[in-house]
């Protein structure tokens, strides 16, 4: 590519994404203005940063995906937040059932149980200390739990996500308080899209 051409080509931009549900869909459990303050401000602010940082650096690829696992820093962190968050909104769901099928199999084979899986999904978004995200992941063909700080994403060393939490205090705080453990208890009972988890199980 000639010098002209490389100064031509635009740098990569995202949108950011809307949600795939109403403000007040996640209600009680999540309120409107928390996701209003949450998709509107925090995650908006993240894709805005990145895309601010692109102009400037370089990276690999053209996907969201690209972004995250070829930078590093401070492009890295704005740009694992815009993912992580986008995975997150879609983690959760206004109708949530119990997985079923494949996906009940492999959490009973891999936790003993569907019971034992919650309450190590539990414990790690409890116990996650300062801000942070629990996950659902296959690795290697086993699910496991695992928790992350700040932007880190398992997604950046090639894990295949399942599902996802945020115990970021910006995720809670307007309608828990500090009460961390009651968000991730009315989250698990009652908003967790299974659906979405078993198409990632299965690649789609």
């Amino acid at each position: 590519m000639s010098t002209a051409a490389a100064r031509a080509v635009r740098p990569l931009h995202f949108d950011l994404p809307p949600l795939p549900y109403a403000e007040d869909a996640l209600a009680p459990v999540i309120s409107a203005e928390t996701l209003e303050l949450h998709h509107g401000k925090h995650h908006k602010k993240y894709i805005d940063t990145m895309n601010q940082l692109l102009e400037k650096e370089h990276v690999q690829g053209t996907t969201l995906e690209d972004v995250v696992r070829s930078s590093k820093g401070k492009l890295f962190n704005n740009a694992a937040q815009a993912w992580n968050h986008d995975f997150y909104w879609k983690s959760l769901s206004p109708k949530s059932a119990a997985p079923s099928g494949a996906l009940k199999q492999r959490l009973e084979r891999d936790f003993g149980s569907y019971e034992k899986f919650v309450e190590k999904f539990a414990t790690a978004a409890i116990g996650q200390f300062g801000s942070g995200w629990a996950w659902l992941i296959d690795k290697n063909g086993k699910l496991e739990v695992v928790a992350t700080s700040n932007a880190d994403t398992p997604m950046a060393r090639g894990d295949r996500c399942l599902l996802t939490l945020d115990v970021w205090e910006h995720a809670y705080y307007v309608d828990y308080r500090n009460q961390r453990e009651k968000y991730v208890q009315g989250v698990i009972e009652k908003r967790l899209n299974w659906e979405f988890a078993e198409r990632n199980l299965n690649g789609r």
